[in-house]
């Protein structure tokens, strides 16, 4: 039997202030265009796709384009959400970020993608990662994007963003999310430095080859002596052979 979702408290966060101020900065009104043949319609479209790549990859590169979701979603055949969707359950997503963090790491990174703020505390990563550790990452996604929160904040047809990142009466705003969770975490870039070659260690072994050796290579005179030696025997060696065969045909 699975583990229903456990409950964490809210901690004091801006996510859950209102945008005092009054403007849209902040928020942006993302209007979704329907009208697929017009050209502002088109170039509405092509911003929406642009601020979700940003918005999951923290940037938009070629190589993590998907044509499919592209094309599904300029036809009207899925919503934003579902292309948000589609983007975290990507195969590069999945291998640029899921496989290379833990659950804890993963609930942050995607709680803060999809909803646009941090997790509650260790309560709340403790919550979600149970659920990825029972159901999986997809269901975790989908519990996410199926949320009230979701839904109250950004509906169907909005691209998730931070939300209340600049509040009136500071001087600084928050920081974004994509400096509060960088793509490796610590234990992820240090395991890589424990496997990789240490460049010590091949400059350890090739004095161990021969420290008087510039650059792994003898001497030339001990090559030379080392190639004459070995003329020397292989006419050796063929003297011997010969003797021996002409002895066999006499006998």
């Amino acid at each position: 039997m699975a583990i229903p979702l456990l409950g964490y408290p809210l901690s004091t966060q801006n996510g859950r202030v209102s945008n005092l101020a009054g403007n849209t900065s902040t928020v942006q009104a993302q209007l979704y265009p329907s009208a697929a043949g017009d050209a502002t319609a088109v170039s509405g479209i092509d911003a929406v796709i642009e601020r979700a790549y940003r918005q999951v990859f923290f940037h938009a590169m070629r190589s993590d384009r998907e044509p499919f979701l592209e094309s599904q979603l300029r036809n009207g055949n899925i919503t934003v959400r579902d292309f948000i969707r589609g983007l975290l359950l990507s195969e590069r997503f999945q291998q640029g970020y899921y496989q290379c963090s833990s659950n804890y790491r993963m609930v942050d990174q995607v709680v803060g993608r999809v909803l646009g703020r941090p997790t509650h505390g260790d309560a709340e990563r403790r919550a979600w990662s149970i659920v990825i550790g029972e159901k999986g990452f997809t269901a975790f996604v989908d519990a996410l994007l199926d949320s009230a929160e979701y839904m109250d904040s950004f509906g169907y047809d909005l691209v998730p963003q931070q939300r209340s990142r600049v509040l009136p009466g500071r001087s600084m705003g928050e920081t974004p999310i994509y400096q509060q969770f960088p793509r490796y975490g610590a234990d992820w870039r240090d395991s890589l430095q424990n496997r990789a070659p240490s460049a010590q260690a091949g400059q350890m072994q090739q004095l161990e080859t021969s420290a008087a050796w510039v650059n792994g290579q003898p001497p030339a005179f001990a090559l030379k002596l080392w190639l004459g030696l070995a003329l020397v025997g292989g006419f050796e060696l063929g003297r011997v052979v010969l003797t021996i065969a002409f002895s066999m045909l006499r006998s």
